[in-house]
C-alpha cells in the first residue's frame, strides 16, 4: 500500500502482490467512518487507485481476518445505515419494478457495449478456455435447452426474460414457443424489437408483467439469475408461483447466483456493496434458503444440480475488459467518470468473489410429480 509518503507491506509479502496507491488522505476517512462501503465510495471518488483491483478485491477476499475490522467502530454506523436503507427496498410489487428500473433501465445502449451481440446477463459457460464472450453465451443457452429438452411441442415460460436471448435462441434452434416476462420497461421494449427482427413473432411473446400476477400453466419454466431480484421473504412465494405455473408433468431451471450457507444468516443482516449501489433490494440466495423455500411451498423435487460458478469469473473478466475498452463511447452517453468507476468496481468486486469461491452459480432443474424424463450433460471444464 502507498500513500506518496511510504509504502507499507501488508502479509508476508510472498506470492503474487496486489497493489493499492492511496490518492488522497479521504481514503483513511472514508474507511474509519464508512468501512468496506467506505472503500468503494473512496474508490468512486478517485481516492485511492490500483493497477489489479480484481487481484486486490480477491486477497481480501482470500483472507477474511483482514477486513473483520472493516465495519467495526463509528463504522458500524454507516453499515446500520446502509442495512435501513436496503430494508426499506423490498421487493413488494412497487418495489420491485422500481429496483429494477435502477439498475435495468439505465439505458440499453450501455449495456451493449459490453454483453455480448445477444445481450445476456448472466455467466456465459466455456467449453474451451479461448471460447470467445459470445460463443461462451451461447454454450450456455444450449446446455439449459439441452437439460429442458426442449422440442416443437414444448411450451416454455421465461420469468424474467432479459433483452430476449434466451426466448430468440430457443425458438429459433428448437421450434418451440415462449413467453417471456419482465418488469423492465427497457428490456420489455428492447426484447419486443428483437424478436420481431429475427422473425420470430409468431412463436415468442414477450410480456411486461410480474410473475406473480402471471397466470397459464406451461411445460418448461425458465429463470436465468432473476431469483437474486425476489428477496428472501419472498423465495417461497417465487418456488410456489413457479410450481403452480408448471404442468403436473413439467419442469423448470433455476440459474442462480448463490451465496454460501454458512454465511447466509450474517448477509441477510447486513447490505453489501451490490445491494447498496448495484441492485437495489437484491439478495442472493443460498442453496439452503432455496431448498427450504420450494420444499415448504411446492411438490416439486430437485432432479439435477450442477455449479458452473468458475465460468462467472471468466465471464466478468471478458465484460470488465469490454467495458473499458468502450470508455469513450460510455462518457458520449452522459455517464460521468464517477460511475464509470462504479461499474468498475462491480465488475472487479463480483469477478474476485467467484474466482475465490465466496459466490457460486448454479443451475437447478425442478420437476413436477407427474414428469418421468432424465436431465444428462456431460461434466464442464472448470476454468
Amino acid at each position: 500500500m502507498t500513500d506518496g509518503q511510504e509504502t507499507l507491506t501488508l502479509g508476508s509479502g510472498e506470492g503474487v502482490p496486489a497493489h493499492l496507491v492511496v490518492r488522497s488522505p479521504d481514503f483513511y476517512t472514508d474507511l474509519a467512518l464508512r468501512g468496506s462501503l467506505g472503500a468503494a465510495q473512496g474508490w468512486m471518488a478517485g481516492n485511492w487507485d490500483s493497477d489489479d483491483l480484481t487481484r486486490l478485491i480477491a486477497l481480501f477476499a482470500r483472507n477474511p481476518d483482514l477486513t473483520d475490522g472493516f465495519d467495526q467502530g463509528w463504522a458500524r454506523l454507516a453499515a446500520r445505515a446502509a442495512s435501513l436503507f436496503h430494508q426499506r427496498r423490498r421487493n413488494s410489487h412497487t418495489g420491485s419494478r422500481r429496483n429494477i428500473a435502477e439498475h435495468y433501465d439505465l439505458g440499453n445502449d450501455l449495456f451493449s457495449l459490453f454483453l455480448d451481440p445477444a445481450m445476456n446477463y448472466s455467466s456465459a459457460i466455456f467449453r474451451n478456455a479461448d471460447d470467445p464472450l459470445e460463443q461462451a453465451a451461447r454454450n450456455k443457452l444450449e446446455r439449459i435447452c439441452a437439460k429442458l429438452s426442449l422440442s416443437g411441442e414444448t411450451h416454455v415460460l421465461e420469468v424474467g426474460c432479459g433483452w430476449g436471448g434466451f426466448a430468440i435462441h430457443a425458438a429459433r434452434e428448437y421450434g418451440c414457443r415462449v413467453t417471456g416476462i419482465t418488469i423492465s420497461q427497457e428490456q420489455h421494449d428492447f426484447a419486443r424489437a428483437a424478436v420481431a427482427k429475427a422473425g420470430l413473432s409468431d412463436r415468442v411473446e414477450i410480456l411486461l408483467s410480474d410473475y406473480r400476477d402471471h397466470q397459464d400453466t406451461y411445460d418448461r419454466v425458465v429463470s436465468i439469475e432473476m431469483i437474486e431480484a425476489v428477496g428472501h421473504e419472498f423465495l417461497g412465494d417465487f418456488f410456489a408461483r413457479i410450481s403452480s405455473l408448471l404442468h403436473p408433468d413439467g419442469i423448470a431451471l433455476i440459474q442462480a447466483i448463490t451465496m454460501p450457507d454458512q454465511r447466509y444468516e450474517q448477509y441477510l443482516k447486513g447490505c453489501d456493496f451490490i445491494q447498496r449501489y448495484i441492485f437495489p433490494g437484491s439478495c442472493v440466495p443460498s442453496l439452503g434458503a432455496m431448498s427450504r423455500a420450494f420444499a415448504n411451498r411446492t411438490d416439486c423435487k430437485l432432479v439435477h444440480l450442477e455449479d458452473i460458478g468458475p465460468h462467472y469469473a471468466k465471464t466478468l473478466r471478458l465484460w470488465h475488459d469490454r467495458f473499458n475498452a468502450r470508455r469513450a463511447d460510455i462518457l458520449a452517453l452522459g455517464y460521468p467518470d464517477q460511475f464509470i468507476r462504479l461499474w468498475q468496481y462491480y465488475f472487479s468486486y463480483c469477478e474476485a468473489g467467484f474466482a475465490e469461491r465466496y459466490l457460486s452459480d448454479v443451475q437447478m432443474v425442478l420437476a413436477r410429480p407427474d414428469w418421468r424424463g432424465s436431465v444428462s450433460c456431460e461434466a464442464l471444464p472448470q476454468w
